[in-house]
């Protein structure tokens, strides 16, 4: 009896809990974005395809990804406690948890391994640069589309997340395709990242909707 009182408990806590440590979350995603964004708005906006990265530019540009690999290293932390809250059967949220975790580990694999391939063409030009963004843009969306789909039955609110992915997706092919290009320019990432904290900010108003009505 006092072992199903402290697992009910628990699942409580996870419950009511993990939602609003992900909307914390992403309002502090939404704020690096927009910070980021200035910052590249002000700074580099002006630099194209063929000009080399100056120092700000290759700061910002390494940052970013590192800074999304730590963002979703603390997301899958508060995400990882979803195991047995029993929205689902225990079979199936077990799998669900696990297929999870191992696909948001390849996110932050590709976050870091980006870091490094951006430190790397920031000693090139802003089209190399481009190219390794645009790339890293495609596959992390598509990570993030998969997390989204299936953290939809223990999270819900998803759906923000599902736009954005596949938009990340569509996103980075056009910037990867479009790196070589005379007029292409960190102008065309800032917009990305503003897009982006605009479906955190949505994902925020939707999980605090779900969290209030209690569904």
């Amino acid at each position: 009896m006092t072992r199903t009182a402290i697992t009910s408990t628990t699942t409580t806590t996870t419950i009511t809990t993990t939602p609003s440590g992900l909307r914390s979350l992403y309002l502090l995603r939404v704020v690096f974005s927009l910070i980021w964004v200035a910052l590249v708005l002000t700074t580099s906006a002006s630099l194209v395809s063929r000009d080399e990265p100056t120092v700000i530019a290759a700061v910002l540009l390494v940052v970013y990804p590192l800074w999304d690999a730590i963002a979703t290293l603390l997301e899958r932390r508060m995400a990882g406690t979803d195991t047995g809250t029993g929205t689902d059967t225990g079979t199936d949220t077990g799998t669900d948890t696990g297929s999870t975790n191992r696909v948001t580990v390849v996110n932050i694999a590709l976050g870091l391994a980006t870091t490094i391939g951006m430190i790397i063409a920031v000693f090139s030009t802003i089209g190399t640069a481009l190219l390794v963004f645009g790339i890293w843009a495609l596959l992390s969306g598509a990570v993030q589309l998969v997390v989204a789909i299936r953290r939809r039955r223990t999270v819900g609110a998803q759906w923000p997340m599902i736009i954005s992915g596949g938009q990340s997706v569509l996103a980075g092919a056009v910037i990867a395709g479009m790196s070589a290009s005379a007029t292409s320019g960190l102008s065309t990432v800032a917009g990305y990242s503003a897009f982006g904290a605009f479906w955190f900010l949505v994902s925020v108003i939707a999980l605090d909707k779900r969290g209030r009505s209690g569904h």
